[in-house]
């Protein structure tokens, strides 16, 4: 009997991350190529170091924070290798998030620090849910006044101390507009929550969530994520999720998938 199911000698069996594989074989493979994507397009846009390969992708957008630099596998493979690799496509030195889709074994031998394992989520757009509301006016960004405002609320309101006191374009280059959607919660012009939209792989990838300390408890977390979550509305959505958005991400009808690994090089 068990010989019966075993393939044709010499026939290829695919393991799902095949590079000319379509990127919704599965979801978790969509949601691997899309965050690789997210590490990788706002640096090229922007003119900075970025390197997309077979194996993985990473991009790197500045020298202070880990935050605005990704290093994603796109294959199961020895995260040592990326680590090796990455030192030479991309600049040494330089604190990034070494984002994995897998369970790794320790890298402190490499200089990393093993930020935890947080869980993907992600939602389908065919779900029932009711919008959420908030006093704050969620307005699109379509320029570089618009997305000067989302930097100031994700680096004070996330908040990133490595980029405090902040400086114009530590984490967004205008460019980003172009590959990605921003958006941000006002009251009155005071810019209070923002988040980001990106497409890839046919996954919208929700980022850079934050609020200001004056917003909470005003439903402005689950307002501006909504905002990215729905913006390409015909596809699913996934993000890495925090353990204080969790409850939130939850309540707009989001579903743990499965936990990944996120290291910290600093």
């Amino acid at each position: 009997m068990a010989s019966s199911i075993l393939p044709p000698e010499g026939e290829a069996l695919a393991t799902g991350w095949e590079p000319e594989l379509a990127p919704d074989d599965s979801l978790v493979r969509q949601a691997v190529l899309a965050h690789a994507s997210w590490a990788t397009d706002a640096a090229r846009r922007a003119g900075k170091p970025w390197y997309d390969g077979d194996t993985w992708a990473g991009g790197i957008l500045g020298d202070r924070s880990p935050v605005t630099n990704w290093v994603v596998p796109k294959q199961p493979v020895d995260p040592a290798e990326v680590i090796l690799e990455a030192s030479r496509e991309l600049p040494n030195n330089v604190p990034y998030l070494f984002v994995s889709a897998w369970p790794t074994r320790d890298l402190r031998e490499h200089g990393l620090g093993l930020a935890g394992h947080p869980p993907l989520m992600v939602r389908f757009p065919a779900t029932a849910t009711t919008p959420p509301t908030t006093d704050l006016d969620i307005r699109q960004v379509t320029d570089a006044a618009g997305l000067a405002d989302a930097e100031r609320v994700l680096v004070e309101g996330y908040p990133l101390p490595e980029l405090q006191p902040l400086q114009a374009g530590a984490a967004y280059d205008v460019s980003l507009l172009d590959g990605s959607t921003v958006f941000v919660g006002y009251d009155g012009d005071v810019p209070l929550a923002t988040s980001t939209a990106h497409s890839a792989a046919g996954l919208t990838v929700v980022e850079n969530v934050a609020v200001m300390p004056a917003a909470r408890g005003r439903g402005a977390g689950a307002a501006i994520t909504w905002a990215a979550t729905r913006h390409h509305a015909d596809q699913p959505a996934g993000l890495i999720a925090s353990d204080d958005g969790q409850p939130v991400y939850r309540r707009l009808d989001y579903l743990r998938l499965e936990r990944w690994t996120v290291w910290v090089r600093p």
